[in-house]
């Protein structure tokens, strides 16, 4: 039973969840049909500015300003300029503020979809299938986003609100940089919590650690010749691949059991280095002049970004040296993510709210879990020394094909925040 609240207005506010589960799925439909990858993502923080006005709050933009933040230890240097693409917050104010203040963030950008012949269904179409929502971030994380405004829009459909300021906060870049995180972390008061409802592994979860990430990327210059003279040449494809396998030589180091830090062991191959984007030739008769990797190289506990970005630069270096490279020009470039790993704080008041909370709605626990990848969470555990809660629905095939989210889990998580608002926060009659 949850602690310090008058049972009928919790009663109250969980029926509220109850009576908006359908609209919560119309408002889910409407954020996944918004194809919000890396600067596409007007038409989900327009569709967020909407979705806060109709919960009776004044949304205002936030702006990512590249040359303030560049001297923040949180930054990343950007892939494409910030022009057009500021992140949506809303705040709640109380009438006396007698709680304690919180942020409900959440991440609007999605990843490309891939090969869209090879989803179910079109990506950005929702559709449900056997108690699940699919299409491309209906899992990663429009369904944290909805689950909070949801559960906020509860406690006023039960005549309540917030003792206490409640930030709401749409961000951009959560899959690439954090920029759009840090840029509102920085402009807006410090909470006394955060909650932020990511999707887990695929089954009840709340982040317990995630490893930090950085971004190359690695582009190789050869000698062109046309085939029948290719020993004249120096192939950049192949020079590329000869970099390419000194990484896989890395990650299987970085994995060796003394690399990894106590919050993953247990866990298989916690640090992962990913080939994820290649563009290299320009025609099948001649020897490739010029080849790019992109690259994302996981950082454990116990290891920094500058550090893995050093290993990076030594790591291209030492391919000089290689056969296939004789000739050839390398340069290495740092854009997109430069984060830290994060242990986030289990013992946190908001942490034990939000495994009570789950319970409570659910009858099941959320089990802890140390993230293999990352989410913008480490900001304010990091930075700001913010205790954060980040659990969200089940979500399967997140960056694969037919992405999708439980429905009954966005439910779940939704009721699960509004208790978790209703004690943290206090409550208060709207007049």
């Amino acid at each position: 039973m949850t602690d310090g609240m008058d049972q009928g207005a919790r009663r109250a506010i969980l029926e509220a969840c109850d009576a908006l589960r359908e609209d919560s799925l119309r408002m889910l439909e409407r954020l996944v049909r918004c194809p919000s990858t890396l600067g596409n993502e007007h038409s989900a923080l327009n569709e967020m500015t909407r979705i806060y006005e109709g919960i009776g709050l004044a949304p205002r933009r936030v702006p990512v300003d590249a040359a303030a933040l560049a001297a923040h230890p949180g930054f990343s240097p950007p892939l494409i300029p910030y022009d057009g693409r500021d992140n949506v917050v809303a705040v709640h104010r109380p009438r006396a503020a007698k709680g304690r203040s919180l942020v409900l963030q959440g991440h609007v950008d999605v990843v490309p979809e891939g090969a869209e012949d090879e989803w179910t269904t079109p990506p950005f179409e929702p559709a449900i299938r056997s108690g699940r929502m699919y299409g491309r971030g209906a899992g990663d994380m429009k369904a944290g986003i909805v689950s909070y405004v949801t559960a906020f829009r509860a406690l006023k459909e039960a005549g309540l609100q917030p003792a206490a300021e409640v930030q709401m906060q749409s961000v951009i870049e959560e899959e690439c940089s954090g920029n759009g995180a840090l840029a509102c972390m920085v402009a807006m008061p410090k909470a006394d919590a955060v909650i932020i409802p990511e999707p887990g592994p695929g089954l009840p979860a709340l982040y317990s650690a995630e490893v930090g990430v950085v971004w190359a990327f690695v582009t190789v210059t050869g000698r062109p010749a046309h085939v029948r003279d290719k020993q004249a040449g120096v192939n950049a494809v192949e020079a590329a691949m000869a970099v390419w396998s000194r990484f896989e030589a890395y990650e299987r180091e970085m994995n060796r059991a003394e690399h990894i830090h106590v919050s993953f062991r247990g866990v298989n191959h916690p640090v992962n280095v990913n080939l994820g984007t290649f563009d290299g030739g320009e025609w099948n008769s001649s020897v490739a002049t010029r080849a790019k990797l992109g690259l994302r190289v996981g950082v454990m506990m116990g290891n920094t970004a500058d550090r893995v970005r050093a290993d990076i630069v030594r790591i291209v270096e030492e391919a000089r040296g290689d056969p296939a490279l004789r000739g050839a020009k390398v340069k290495v470039e740092f854009r997109g993510f430069h984060a830290d790993p994060c242990v986030f704080d289990t013992q946190a008041p908001i942490v034990r709210l939000a495994m009570r909370s789950y319970a409570e709605v659910t009858g099941g626990e959320l089990r802890h879990y140390p993230a293999t990848g990352l989410t913008d969470g480490r900001f304010f555990q990091l930075y700001q020394g913010t205790p954060v809660a980040c659990f969200g629905p089940d979500a399967q095939e997140i960056h694969g094909i037919d992405e999708s989210v439980g429905l009954d889990s966005i439910h779940d998580i939704t009721r699960s925040i509004a208790l978790c608002i209703a004690e943290w926060c206090g409550l208060e009659a709207i007049r």
